[in-house]
């Protein structure tokens, strides 16, 4: 089996999964969940996977950790300020900018 057999035997896989995963809790659970415990979290499931693919990847796509979290701190400030996304996106690219600057400077 070549290459390209294996790529689309792996879409397909994945698009089998992900559409399981979204078309069996229609099926099995016809009627309104009234558990609040199980209300909530289901209710945030999706933030929390959000946050869970998220936050590695804050840490590693600059060129050193100590601007990541400088960036990450900014953002989180801002954000509980109920900044803009542009404002809050913008303002941890330039922190990160800044301190990847100084500790080039530094070292």
């Amino acid at each position: 089996m070549n290459s390209t057999h294996s790529i689309y035997i792996y879409i397909l896989v994945m698009a089998v999964t992900t559409y399981l995963i979204r078309v069996l809790p229609l099926v099995l659970i016809r009627k309104e969940i009234k558990n609040e415990i199980l209300r909530s979290f289901l209710y945030y499931v999706p933030y929390a996977a959000l946050a869970a693919m998220t936050f590695p990847a804050i840490l590693y796509a600059t060129s050193g950790m100590i601007s990541a979290l400088f960036g990450f701190i900014t953002a989180v400030i801002l954000s509980y300020k109920e900044k803009s996304l542009f404002t809050v996106a913008l303002s941890a690219c330039g922190v990160v900018f800044i301190v990847e600057r100084i500790m080039d400077y530094i070292s």
